[in-house]
């Protein structure tokens, strides 16, 4: 599903340039549940943002499913992410001028979606999440976990082929953080492809795979 070949990413400065991510090659199967670990600052979230089409700038080959991605303007990129892509960021990015339940039905509005599907897609998911009482707030109304859950609603509730969360569970207390990591796990055996960046050992444990970078390579799979 998603083939990199030395992908590489760097930032110019006065001395020179400083690499992110050097010479990463990898494939990553239709079906996997995938796990990207390493110390703060190996890399893992700029190769998340790669992977999910947000970052333009780097240098390799990508190939998503049969799209060449180094070789598609960015407005294709973009409409490969919006139709294909969920992705929980770990800052949420969530619209502040918009309610939790609009949040969600964003993902939803760039598909071939009716609005009364929508809007029952919309009720289950927050029935599902338990933040039915949340849905006419705004993200500024909600705790740091409440935004959390919303965010991983968001990206979940279009069942995305490939699903991408960067500290899926950082803000949430270990019943809800086992709660995402169960949900992950059953929508990864019903064949969404998930990659994963995490600290956690336990959340590492619900994928099949490990990636491990260390200074922007890639030192052990």
């Amino acid at each position: 599903m998603l083939k990199l070949r030395n992908i590489e990413k760097c930032f110019k400065t006065k001395a020179g340039f400083t690499y992110v991510l050097r010479q990463i090659s990898l494939d990553i199967a239709e079906g996997e549940f995938v796990t990207i670990m390493g110390p703060s600052g190996a890399g893992k979230s700029t190769l998340l943002a790669i992977l999910g089409m947000y970052d333009h700038a780097w240098e390799g080959q990508f190939l998503f499913t049969e799209y060449p991605v180094h070789q598609l303007a960015a407005k294709e990129r973009a409409m490969l992410n919006k139709r294909f892509v969920g992705f929980v960021f770990q800052q949420f990015h969530l619209l502040d001028d918009l309610t939790v339940a609009e949040n969600l039905d964003i993902p939803l509005s760039y598909r071939d979606i009716r609005k009364s599907e929508r809007q029952s897609l919309v009720a289950d998911l927050l029935d599902r999440f338990n933040i039915v009482g949340k849905k006419d707030l705004f993200p500024t109304q909600l705790s740091g976990g409440q935004q959390q859950l919303v965010a991983v609603a968001r990206a979940i509730i279009a069942k995305p082929k490939l699903l991408l969360a960067d500290e899926p569970t950082g803000n949430l207390h270990s019943d809800q953080a086992r709660e995402i990591m169960e949900l992950f796990k059953r929508l990864n055996s019903e064949g969404t492809t998930i990659v994963q960046v995490t600290h956690s050992e336990a959340n590492a444990a619900y994928g099949n795979r490990i990636i491990r970078l260390k200074d922007g390579w890639l030192v052990k799979e």
